[in-house]
């Protein structure tokens, strides 16, 4: 979508992409939620003071070899100008050859921040409504049977049941392959004989050329279609490599369908099956074995996940959880994560002395409330080593709190206030104790251990500046 922006943020993406080292330094570009993300040719040019001091600009890093500049949730705004003025759609920088240094590790996460953050918003739209509909329905406000409720799930759930088709468009892009053979090979994990069979509860049912197919139901799964969209790129590069250009046209997309999709049902859909089941069998063992320490785990760790923007490694899991168990338990951690961040912020508006300085935090304080915790973590908690510690000290007991308590969510839904209503039922009150809990320690710890006058401490160099949406 092009023109969709208003001066100040075209100005601010020139001085990004001058301070990154000219366009000629850009391999790659893509966004999530909240943040601008590069691959870039030279790292040594980047300007990292100058970067930070660009309008609207919350925080800079360097992860796993990926450059991040913290926008907001005002970040689409700032992609579509850094799209045009780089004068190609979002798909031809995507497409540039790249020869990669990362480890598997930084690859991986890599691919799983990359295939997510565009999806980001239905998937948070549809389990926000999911979250909705549930708590509507614990009230009596709805009945289960009403048509009215019918179509709302069908809204919330065509997303989720039909996964494996948003994630095979975005992973077409993250591996440099064609996007609509991507869906095709979709369509064939998703196909009704196959999911029918696997309802029945039917191992193996169906061969191709004497091989036995496993029958599983691929509906709301992740791994096994990111796997095969990555196969399906080099089997597609390979046979286009060789097809005589006469035959292209035709020929290349039915010989690559003729070898993917039966490599997809017998090997890369299996396997990725069981990977998915198994990264979560390990995390329900961890809870089985300890709730404790599993919260201490999980909410400690997830304000480090978030400022060093590899937390979307955790939603293939609670993905993976809906659609086995039909509920998470990881997700209502997130959510305490950033009730503490909200909290510890909202200690440190106690603390600034300037009002520009409280406006920031206020806005970065209501942002973390609703969902997005990028402008309080890089615009206030960084600055404070007090103030960081605080909020992952809270996250950690609430998390903890909520892993003894065995709370769980039945639906993909954004971790923020709003998806209160989707815990409505049994577990309620410890929602509510929860929330109190990461607010109220996170708060308490920043309010008692911060001076007053102590926002920006430790980073005098990075000028403050007012968050504009």
């Amino acid at each position: 979508m092009r023109g969709c922006f208003r001066m100040k943020e075209k100005e601010a993406v020139k001085r990004i992409i001058e301070n990154v080292g000219g366009k000629d330094n850009i391999k790659k570009a893509w966004h999530c939620m909240t943040r601008l993300r590069f691959d870039l040719v030279d790292q040594a040019k980047i300007d990292h003071e100058s970067v930070k001091q660009v309008n609207g600009v919350i925080g800079e890093q360097l992860q796993n070899d990926q450059y991040q500049v913290i926008i907001g949730t005002n970040v689409q705004v700032y992609y579509n100008a850094l799209m045009e003025e780089l004068e190609v759609d979002e798909n031809t920088i995507s497409t540039i050859e790249e020869k990669s240094s990362k480890g598997m590790f930084g690859r991986l996460l890599d691919v799983v921040s990359g295939v997510f953050g565009p999806i980001v918003p239905a998937i948070a739209g549809a389990g926000m409504i999911k979250g909705v509909l549930a708590g509507l329905i614990a009230l009596n406000i709805l009945s289960k049977e009403s048509e009215t409720v019918v179509i709302l799930d069908l809204i919330a759930s065509g997303v989720f049941y039909f996964l494996p088709f948003f994630l095979a468009a975005s992973a077409a892009k993250i591996f440099k392959t064609n996007q609509y053979l991507a869906i095709a090979v979709a369509g064939g994990l998703m196909y009704p004989t196959l999911l029918d069979a696997a309802k029945l509860g039917e191992i193996t049912k169906y061969y191709f050329l004497g091989l036995p197919i496993p029958v599983i139901n691929y509906s709301g799964t992740v791994i096994p279609i990111i796997l095969s969209v990555w196969a399906l790129s080099y089997i597609h590069r390979w046979v286009d490599k060789w097809m005589p250009s006469v035959l292209r046209t035709v020929f290349t997309p039915t010989l690559t369908l003729f070898l993917v999709i039966p490599v997809t049902l017998i090997v890369t859909g299996p396997l990725g099956s069981y990977v998915g089941r198994g990264l979560a069998y390990m995390v329900e063992f961890l809870f089985n074995v300890s709730p404790i320490l599993a919260g201490v785990v999980m909410g400690g760790a997830r304000p480090i996940e978030i400022v060093f923007g590899v937390h979307h490694a955790i939603t293939p899991i609670a993905l993976q959880n809906f659609a086995d168990k039909g509920y998470d338990m990881l997700m209502p951690m997130m959510f305490m994560t950033n009730m503490a961040i909200a909290g510890a912020t909202f200690a440190m508006f106690f603390k600034a002395n300037s009002k520009t300085e409280k406006s920031v935090i206020l806005s970065a304080t209501i942002s973390a409330i609703l969902g997005i915790t990028e402008p309080a973590l890089f615009g206030v908690l960084i600055r404070n080593k007090k103030a960081f510690i605080a909020c992952t000290i809270g996250s950690t007991i609430a998390a903890t709190f909520f892993a003894v308590m065995g709370v769980r969510i039945y639906g993909y839904i954004l971790s923020s206030i709003v998806s209160l209503v989707a815990y409505v039922g049994p577990y309620f009150p410890y929602a509510i104790a929860g929330i109190i809990i990461a607010i109220g320690t996170a708060f308490s710890i920043t309010f008692l251990t911060v001076k007053k006058n102590s926002f920006g401490a430790g980073h005098k160099d990075t000028p403050v500046q007012k968050i504009s949406g």
